[in-house]
């Protein structure tokens, strides 16, 4: 699979963790904002990486574009300086629509810095 363009600026990789994907953004001086922590819209953008390819996951059979529509973040506490992990998760995959959980955390999922909600338009290949 492969990850979108923005998913190098913020140095991130793909894991298959029990057949999902995970994405991993290691700490660095890229996506820092106050000394110690995690910019807010590098978590932003770590949480819409998960997600993307959380559809892309569930569409791999097919060919289609995915559109973003709406996202909204909960930043839920700092994210420190410590290797961060994100996951999508589909609430609901229709024909043009899909909507997307993502959960940001470090060092316990249960525990998450950040979640998100997004709604992706998925443009199908006819032919």
């Amino acid at each position: 699979m492969t990850l979108p363009p923005y998913a190098g600026l913020l140095g991130v990789t793909l894991e298959l963790v029990d057949g999902v994907p995970e994405i991993v953004m290691p700490f660095g001086h890229h996506v820092v904002g106050r000394p110690g922590y995690l910019q807010g819209g590098a978590i932003a953008g770590l949480l819409e990486v998960a997600a993307v390819a959380a559809v892309r996951h569930a569409l791999a059979a097919e060919t289609a574009r995915i559109k973003p529509i709406n996202a909204t973040v909960d930043f839920m506490r700092g994210g420190r300086d410590h290797v961060t992990r994100a996951a999508g998760e589909i609430t609901r995959l229709g024909a043009r629509i899909a909507t997307v959980t993502a959960v940001a955390w470090q060092d316990n999922r249960t525990r998450p810095i950040a979640t998100a909600r997004m709604n992706y338009l998925i443009e199908r290949a006819t032919g």
